[in-house]
């Protein structure tokens, strides 16, 4: 049996379109270069994938220009360029309508131009959306007020505490100080006491120590050794 016959219409799914198009790309490309040096053709061919891919194939050694520049001439037609001047200038004159209105808003909020508002509801809209941006502007200042007074408080509880380390600081070297004067006022005092414990020459202090002498009735005691007796 063959195979049945594919009814020609669009592949819903995604995915089998994919497929069958890669794989008619390829059978066409083949056909195309077979056309094309079995018969000595001059073959133009482009392809656009439904993802906007392109895919071309141009016999070879032309380029596909050059095809197309002579179908240009044979059939009497050009292929017309794109020009994008018309988009700019479309896009211009958004920039410039756009710029135009913001001219007039910024005039409004300013109150250099008021003439464009005719009623009096504008005019009341107008105030409602400066009010609003009044306040916006005065809680923006509000807190930036409240920060900067934040960091002057931590500034002054860090100069505080430095000026109670600087404080304790001097207070310890303080006592330190008054305590070795008095330690050296104290020593003079003792090293009279112990010059005092001698007796010294004349009642002026002196630095010569007077020796002591033995009163005249003590005799001088000088040690005799005894001679041994051989009689007994």
């Amino acid at each position: 049996m063959g195979r049945g016959k594919i009814q020609i219409k669009r592949i819903e799914n995604q995915t089998t379109r994919q497929v069958t198009f890669s794989k008619r790309r390829a059978g066409l490309l083949k056909k195309t270069h077979e056309l094309s040096v079995l018969c000595d053709a001059q073959v133009g061919l482009i392809v656009f994938s439904g993802t906007g891919k392109m895919c071309q194939y141009c016999t070879h050694p032309f380029r596909m220009e050059q095809l197309i520049e002579r179908y240009e001439k044979v059939t009497g037609t050009r292929v017309p360029e794109h020009d994008g001047r018309e988009e700019v200038y479309a896009e211009m004159t958004t920039l410039r309508r756009e710029t135009h209105r913001l001219q007039l808003s910024m005039q409004r909020y300013t109150g250099e131009d008021l003439s464009s508002l005719r009623s009096y509801e504008d005019l009341d809209q107008l105030e409602k959306e400066l009010e609003r941006s009044l306040n916006k502007v005065r809680d923006r200042k509000n807190e930036l007020l409240q920060q900067q007074l934040d960091n002057l408080r931590r500034k002054e509880r860090m100069l505080e505490d430095e000026n109670s380390s600087m404080y304790r600081w001097i207070q310890e070297h303080r006592a330190a100080i008054e305590y070795q004067q008095a330690a050296m006022e104290a020593k003079p005092v003792e090293n009279h006491q112990v010059v005092d414990q001698f007796q010294l020459y004349g009642e002026q202090p002196c630095s010569v120590l007077q020796l002591a002498t033995f009163p005249p009735d003590i005799q001088p005691y000088h040690l005799q050794l005894a001679q041994p007796s051989f009689q007994d």
